[in-house]
């Protein structure tokens, strides 16, 4: 495993940030991480990188524990808060942090890594006149610097516009194409949808889901329906019958136990004097499932 957690706590003053967090990561794969805000997403990836102590637990980074340094020349990051001086062109930061990685005639590099996150001809324009979108830009081509094999990318997309969104998504592609792994934390659920191979979802500083983004959005036991105007109190017999109903506009969702109670679902909506137009397996959303997992755990 690329990453590979075991218990692994970081509590500031026995409160906060994540708690008994297990996971594993596999090499060559996106891996997203969610959850809300303050559920302690960036202290797990602060603490993965080195940037925080854990409280307790162990785990491993590349296989190596998390005090391993050499294993940081392989590691990039793009942190969720970052600022460079704005007085120092675009060319000038990538040079600085390619001294830190020790890069010995890093120019061919950096103009790579300036095409590859579209601002080729913008290197020599100082920080301070880069839109907001340039300089998160900015910041994925540092983290991009060292050819990194593993890259963790903080809310990489929160600046951008849907066109810079999709090219952001077109890198990590070519990038995990290349055996590269990613660890995605963001709070845009389509984008981590879209580009995701597996995903976990901490909620009050646990782990509460993951698995594969197959795994996790196929939908056993549910049938969604599209009907007329309700008639009588079909919507009591049907929450009465199903596990859930969930409504939206015409369109309901309704959890089953198993296959035979489909007949009787529709048994009860026909004879409510209900028209039914639609019935088809329902298909669940990244947003669905997130939202689910959140009022589950209240």
């Amino acid at each position: 495993m690329i990453i590979e957690t075991f218990d692994l706590t970081k509590q500031f003053n026995g409160r906060g940030g994540c708690q008994e967090v297990n996971l594993e990561v596999e090499p060559g794969k996106i891996f997203g991480f969610l959850g809300p805000n303050g559920a302690g997403k960036s202290t797990l990836v602060k603490t993965l990188v080195g940037l925080l102590h854990p409280t307790s637990g162990t785990a491993t980074v590349l296989g190596q524990p998390l005090r391993d340094t050499a294993s940081k020349q392989k590691i990039g990051y793009l942190p969720e808060n970052f600022k460079y001086h704005d007085w120092m062109s675009g060319f000038e930061v990538l040079l600085f942090h390619a001294s830190l990685y020790k890069m010995t005639q890093p120019k061919a590099r950096i103009i790579d890594v300036f095409e590859m996150v579209s601002l080729i001809g913008q290197e020599k324009k100082r920080v301070g006149t880069y839109s907001k979108g340039m300089q998160q830009r900015l910041g994925l081509a540092v983290a991009l610097l060292p050819a990194p094999d593993l890259l963790f990318l903080d809310e990489p997309t929160s600046a951008l516009d849907p066109v810079g969104r999709k090219e952001i998504r077109e890198i990590l592609r070519h990038l995990r194409s290349e055996g590269k792994t990613i660890f995605l934390n963001s709070h845009l659920l389509s984008e981590v949808e879209m580009v995701c191979d597996d995903a976990a979802i901490i909620n009050k500083g646990r782990i509460i889901a993951q698995g594969s983004l197959a795994d996790l959005l196929s939908v056993s036991g549910a049938v969604e329906v599209r009907i007329g105007p309700p008639a009588g109190n079909i919507l009591e017999l049907l929450t009465d019958r199903c596990s859930t109903v969930r409504q939206y506009n015409d369109s309901l969702t309704l959890g089953v136990k198993t296959r035979e109670d489909i007949p009787e679902i529709v048994k009860l909506i026909v004879a409510s004097g209900t028209p039914l137009y639609e019935l088809r397996p329902a298909a669940n959303s990244l947003e669905d499932l997130f939202i689910n997992l959140l009022k589950d755990e209240k």
